[in-house]
């Protein structure tokens, strides 16, 4: 048996990683190539090119990286006519594993969408693409399966991993103490995430660092978490923290993205992955996001849903406050931040909030995709 899995960047491969383990449970001999990163590289995966190579986004920001990228893509295509795979599963990155999904299928090898593009927020028209590259979509948000239903695209809706491995409750105290913070036990925390690419840091690092600063004037108990999910971001942030704001008291972690989450009492987040793992972890936050001024001209003309962020699209509501483009400014930031540190009251009613969600979400969903992926192979191996 072998399975083919590409994934796009970090948030991919901690999917890919729970799933190539199921898989392993019901195929022990299986080989799995393609393109991960170390979660699923530890899992087994024979990486064909290094993650980081796929890792760019933005409908501008990504012009320029067009052609290594169609190279990849031609590679990987000659790599599964030579050796084709029982399976191809592209994880999340559409933009790349849509067009390789549709000429792999073409070619007769089944294909697999893990994470579902966002065609219910923007260019819906790109489900008639998707039903021509992918035999199975699985979804991660439960109300993604009935868009695709209503296209008549084969779908399964898995549940997201995360809320499967993020526990219910979280130990605020121990996840300091994990990080070994020596901030007094009663100083309130604000963890600061600007991002876990270069391009983000680029564009939200100094306004994350700002607003702390502008919070630390109006709070000066405050206390502040950074995590830096790469060595390289990490002398980045350290030195822009060094030069924008040398007093403030803030600790710049390696990695450990999680953990500061947990440690904070609300947390300042650029939007992504990590606006679920702050609901999961029942953390009030503040969600912020810049992209290139065409990509946020052509983002609005296109985007037909109200929110951005994953905890208001999931509840179909306002929970947490959200600022894209030129209303992320430290004055809206921060005054956003100090209403949850002031009101306990709001805390309360969006933690409680944010355990609904977790429940729902809560599938196991590496399990859940792993059996849906192993019917699609019996049904494509009968007559």
């Amino acid at each position: 048996m072998h399975i083919a899995l590409v994934a796009g960047e970090l948030s991919g491969d901690l999917l890919g990683s729970g799933l190539i383990a199921a898989l392993k449970e019901r195929y022990p001999q299986a080989r799995f190539s393609g393109i991960g990163g170390p979660g699923m590289v530890g899992q087994g995966l024979q990486t064909l090119v290094p993650l980081e190579r796929l890792a760019v986004m933005g409908l501008v920001e990504v012009l320029r990286h067009l052609p290594e990228l169609f190279k990849i893509r031609r590679q990987l295509y000659q790599q599964y006519r030579t050796d084709p795979p029982h399976v191809f599963i592209g994880i999340d990155a559409p933009d790349f594993n849509l067009g390789l999904e549709r000429r792999l299928r073409a070619g007769g090898i089944p294909t697999v969408h893990y994470v579902s593009p966002s065609v219910w927020a923007w260019r819906p028209w790109r489900v008639r693409k998707i039903a021509r590259a992918v035999d199975l979509m699985l979804t991660l948000l439960p109300f993604e399966a009935a868009f695709y239903q209503k296209h008549g695209v084969p779908v399964c809706h898995v549940g997201h991993p995360l809320a499967d491995l993020i526990p219910l409750e979280s130990d605020r105290q121990a996840a300091r103490g994990l990080l070994a913070v020596k901030y007094p036990l009663d100083a309130p925390v604000v963890a600061l995430l600007p991002g876990s690419r270069m391009g983000e840091v680029g564009r939200m690092g100094a306004l994350f660092l700002e607003t702390a600063q502008w919070l630390s004037a109006q709070h000066p108990n405050l206390r502040f978490l950074m995590p830096a999910a790469t060595a390289r971001l990490y002398e980045v942030l350290t030195a822009l923290q060094t030069e924008r704001t040398p007093s403030l008291p803030l600790t710049v972690v390696r990695g450990c993205a999680r953990e500061v989450m947990a440690a904070a009492d609300v947390v300042l987040l650029a939007s992504g992955t990590a606006a679920l793992e702050a609901m999961l972890l029942k953390r009030p936050m503040v969600v912020a996001y810049r992209v290139a001024p065409l990509t946020a001209w052509i983002a609005r003309r296109l985007v037909t849903v109200a929110y951005f962020s994953l905890p208001n699209l999931l509840a179909g509501k306002e929970l947490t406050p959200e600022f894209f483009q030129e209303a992320a400014t430290v004055e809206n930031l921060g005054s956003a931040v100090l209403r949850w540190l002031d009101d306990a009251n709001a805390r309360r009613t969006v933690v409680a909030e944010f355990e609904a969600l977790h429940v729902r979400l809560r599938r196991d969903a590496s399990q859940q995709a792993a059996a849906a992926i192993a019917a699609l192979l019996e049904r494509r191996s009968q007559p």
